[in-house]
C-alpha cells in the first residue's frame, strides 16, 4: 500500500467527518445538555460500523458519559494487538465573545479549521478512523478502540481498566490526546507530570476589626497567608519545597520566544525559575496559586482581615510518588508559623505522573512511522499536564508499550478561544498511524515488548 497516497485520497472525507463531529457541542460538564454528548457517541459508532468494525460496545459507568469500546481481532495468532485511545467530549467554549467565529461552527483558517474541541480531541478520533479506513477495516494488527465521552471533566473510567484487564489487554497502546511540540515537528511524549491540590487557610479574628484601631497588633489573616505562600519559591522563582524531585531535561523543548508567545507573557515581564524550560515545565515541580479567598479590592474596607484561603496546584516529576509529593507540600506548610500563626492545610485530589519505557518494538515502529510521515526524526518531550487514564490503562496492561502522539500541536489553542487544527498535522498523523501498524506488525515478536 502506498500509504501517503492512500491517506491523501481519504482526506476530503476525513475533513468532512471532522467538521460533522466538531459541530456537535459535546461538553460533558455539569450544567450542559447531555444530548449532544450522546449525539457524538452515536455518530462515532456509525463511523466505526461503516468502516467494517463488527464489535462495537458501550461501557456505561455511574456518573459519566458512555465509553465506546470496539475491537478488530488480530489477523493471525502471532500478530500484535494495539489499543487506540482518544475522547469525543470537549471543553466548554468559555467566553464566546473571544472567539473569531462561533465555537461549534467549524470555520476555515489558514491550513485548517477552527472550532472548540477540533484539536482536543476530535482530530485524534478522526486520525484513528483514518487509519482504519486506509486499511479498509482490516489492519495487519488486532485493534481495540476506546473513545471516551467525559475525559475533560473527569470520569470514573480513569480507574476502571484495571478492574477489567482482559478487555484492555494489548501489546501496545497509542494514547492520542496530545500532539507535536510545534507544527511540522513529529513528537513523542514520554512523560506526564503528576498533579495534586492543597488548600491552605488562616483564621485569626472572630470578625473584621478597624485597621486604624487594631492594625499593627491584630493578626491580619491575609498577611499571614501571603507570608506562607512566599516560602514556596526561592528568589529565582524555583520551587523551594524540600524533596520535590527535579532533574535535567535532555529532550527537545521550546525556545524562549516560542514559550513567551504560547503563554502570552507580556513584553518586559521575565519568566520565573532557572534552568532549562524543560526542567521547569516537565522534569521539575511547579506550584501555582489557582484560587484565593480574600476581600476584593473593589469592596475592601479599612479593616484587618480575619480569614483568608488559597488553593494550590502542584505539578511534580513523572516518577515521583503522588502521595509523597503532596505530603511534602502539606508538611512544608504545616511546619510554618507566620508571625506565630498556625495554618490549616487540607490535601485534595492527587493524580500520578507517568514515564513511558522506550526502546521496544512499538517505539521502534513509532520512530520509523513518524519519520515517514513528517520527513524528519521525532523529538522527545514531556508535558506538564496529566492524563489520568494513562495510568489506569498501563495498570490494566502492564506489559504493553505506551505511545503518546497525535494530531494536536502546542500552538492549537486547546482549552482556549479559537482552538484550531491543521490539516497537515491531521494528514501526517494518519500516515504515521498507518505506518506504525505496518512496521509494528512486521517487527513484533510475542513477548518482545519492553
Amino acid at each position: 500500500m502506498d500509504t501517503a497516497a492512500k491517506v491523501d485520497a481519504l482526506m476530503d472525507g476525513l475533513r468532512a467527518d471532522l467538521e460533522r463531529l466538531a459541530a456537535i457541542p459535546s461538553v460533558a460538564f455539569p450544567g450542559f445538555p447531555a444530548e449532544p454528548v450522546r449525539q457524538a457517541h452515536d455518530l462515532l459508532v456509525g463511523m466505526l460500523r461503516d468502516v467494517g468494525v463488527e464489535r462495537v460496545e458501550r461501557i456505561d459507568l455511574p456518573d459519566t458519559a458512555p465509553v465506546i469500546f470496539a475491537e478488530i481481532p488480530p489477523p493471525s495468532p502471532d500478530a500484535p494487538t494495539i489499543l487506540l485511545y482518544s475522547h469525543y467530549d470537549v471543553q466548554p467554549p468559555g467566553d464566546e465573545k473571544l472567539w473569531l467565529s462561533p465555537p461549534f461552527e467549524p470555520t476555515p483558517v489558514e491550513g485548517g479549521l477552527r472550532a472548540r474541541g477540533i484539536a482536543d480531541d476530535k482530530s485524534n478520533v478522526i486520525a484513528h478512523l483514518g487509519m482504519l479506513r486506509a486499511y479498509e477495516g482490516r489492519p495487519p494488527v488486532g485493534v481495540k478502540i476506546v473513545f471516551e465521552g467525559q475525559e475533560e471533566y473527569g470520569s470514573p473510567f480513569d480507574d476502571y481498566p484495571p478492574s477489567d484487564p482482559e478487555r484492555f489487554a494489548c501489546d501496545a497502546m497509542v494514547i492520542a490526546d496530545l500532539g507535536n511540540l510545534r507544527p511540522g515537528t513529529p513528537t513523542l511524549t514520554t512523560g506526564l507530570r503528576g498533579a495534586s491540590e492543597v488548600v491552605v487557610e488562616v483564621r485569626t479574628l472572630q470578625e473584621p476589626r478597624h485597621s486604624g484601631e487594631f492594625g499593627g497588633a491584630a493578626p491580619d489573616a491575609l498577611l499571614v497567608l501571603l507570608n506562607a505562600l512566599s516560602t514556596l519559591h526561592d528568589v529565582h522563582g524555583d520551587v523551594a519545597v524540600a524533596g520535590l524531585r527535579r532533574e535535567e531535561w535532555t529532550g527537545t523543548t521550546y525556545t524562549e520566544d516560542e514559550f513567551r508567545d504560547l503563554a502570552g507573557v507580556r513584553d518586559g515581564v521575565p519568566l520565573i525559575g532557572s534552568g532549562s524550560l524543560g526542567e521547569r515545565l516537565w522534569s521539575g515541580p511547579a506550584i501555582t496559586v489557582i484560587g484565593l479567598d480574600a476581600p476584593s479590592v473593589e469592596h475592601a474596607a479599612s479593616a484587618v482581615v480575619p480569614y483568608a484561603r488559597a488553593k494550590l496546584n502542584l505539578r511534580f516529576h513523572p516518577r515521583q510518588d503522588a502521595k509523597e509529593a503532596q505530603n511534602l507540600l502539606v508538611e512544608h506548610l504545616r511546619g510554618l508559623r507566620p508571625f506565630g500563626v498556625p495554618l490549616t492545610v487540607t490535601p485534595g485530589d492527587t493524580g500520578p505522573g507517568y514515564e513511558a519505557s522506550t526502546g521496544g518494538p512499538a517505539y521502534r515502529a513509532a520512530l520509523t512511522a513518524l519519520r515517514e510521515a513528517w520527513g524528519e526524526d521525532a523529538s522527545y518531550v514531556a508535558t506538564g499536564g496529566s492524563i489520568p487514564l494513562v495510568n489506569g490503562l498501563a495498570r490494566a496492561a502492564p506489559g504493553a508499550e505506551v505511545l503518546l502522539f497525535g494530531a494536536q500541536d502546542s500552538m492549537c489553542n486547546l482549552h482556549a478561544p479559537n482552538e484550531r487544527v491543521l490539516f497537515s498535522e491531521l494528514r501526517n498523523t494518519v500516515v504515521a498511524m498507518c505506518a506504525f501498524v505496518r512496521e509494528y506488525a512486521a517487527d513484533f515478536r510475542p513477548g518482545a515488548a519492553a
